[in-house]
């Protein structure tokens, strides 16, 4: 069944979101400060953020960055609306929550790779082993081989890349949420076929610090070994000017990357340990790829079962096992490497 489908913002994810909903078959519209040539869309040049009360009937796909994508989120829930908000914004739209049921409003957030598909498979694994003794989420993206610069292109908003690196994270320690320094625990791990990286805390739990039952979790960004240290000693030493890392930092579309993550989750007898890998392909990112299918899982399971959710505000890990599936599966047809393994724990 066609549905109308608005779609505020076509970046790297959101080019990609856009092109598999039409696809898909759907009215698909777009909203974007620049055009997009994609075949089959109607697309809206402008601002969109001051207009959102004039947008037709239909499901709304929040693909604008940070804090611009967060105050649409917000707006569109006192409009009543439905929406699929992967706007990461830092102000996360659960405190929305009472507002959203009054105003008959159904959002789903942070559905990415990581915040997103690892919310998931940690709820999965909750089902199965009850109380985390640890849990651990491991994610990055980064070219294929190291070099003698930064080894590192953001495949996505760099500055949002630099928050990564400054904003404290939030973890669990005794069962108890606890704030420590970004950057903090660094340690190497191995990567198959990778070799030696460098995984470092990152505050990326977010609404799995309340809905998780944990007594150890944490989320660790992953780099090649030397990007952190030299990040570090270049902050410390007042050198990092930030125009020049964002012009550093760009994607170069015709250089080898891929994404990375591993998810593990223990009580005292089993681990369960998901690894998800991707390379990029036909010209899209692995990011935009392992991000983006999840995307378009959630918003094409919303379309065509309108009563799945009932009004509120749902993080990945509360929704119903349908979201799940369609993401593995979708992920698993576009060729992404999914490995799921159970172990005796330690």
């Amino acid at each position: 069944m066609m549905t109308t489908i608005h779609c505020l913002g076509s970046g790297l994810v959101g080019a990609f979101v856009v092109r598999h909903l039409v696809e898909s078959g759907h009215d698909v519209h777009v909203y974007d400060l620049k055009p997009n040539s994609t075949q089959g869309i109607t697309m809206h040049v402008g601002d969109i953020t001051q207009r959102l009360d004039m947008l037709p009937d239909g499901l709304v796909v929040n693909m604008l960055p940070g804090d611009i994508g967060g105050g649409c989120t917000e707006d569109l829930v006192r409009l009543g609306r439905t929406l699929v908000d992967l706007s990461f914004a830092e102000k996360t739209p659960d405190r929305l929550h009472e507002l959203a049921v009054e105003s008959n409003s159904t959002v789903v957030w942070d559905v990415g790779i990581a915040p997103g598909l690892s919310n998931m498979l940690l709820a999965e694994a909750q089902t199965k082993l009850g109380t985390f003794r640890n849990a651990e989420i491991r994610v990055g993206g980064n070219p294929s081989q190291p070099d003698d610069d930064w080894s590192y292109m953001a495949p996505f908003s760099p500055a949002d890349v630099i928050a990564e690196y400054t904003r404290p994270a939030r973890v669990v320690r005794e069962a108890t949420v606890t704030t420590l320094p970004a950057l903090d625990e660094r340690h190497l791990i191995e990567v198959a076929g990778k070799g030696s990286m460098e995984a470092f805390l990152s505050d990326g739990l977010r609404s799995l610090l309340f809905t998780m039952k944990a007594d150890e979790m944490s989320e660790y960004t992953v780099r090649w070994p030397g990007h952190i240290q030299r990040y570090i000693d270049e902050r410390d030493a007042g050198e990092l000017n930030l125009d020049s890392l964002l012009e550093s930092w760009t994607l170069d579309k015709d250089r080898s990357e891929f994404t990375w993550m591993e998810v593990k989750a223990e009580n005292d007898a089993q681990r369960f340990i998901w690894r998800v890998e991707d390379s990029g392909s036909k010209g899209d990112s692995s990011m935009a790829r392992t991000t983006g299918l999840v995307t378009l899982a959630t918003a094409l399971t919303l379309c065509e079962n309108a009563d799945i959710l009932s009004s509120g505000v749902y993080s990945p890990e509360e929704l119903p096992s349908p979201f799940l599936d369609r993401a593995l599966s979708l992920m698993v047809k576009n060729g992404v490497k999914i490995e799921h393994h159970i172990e005796r724990s330690n």
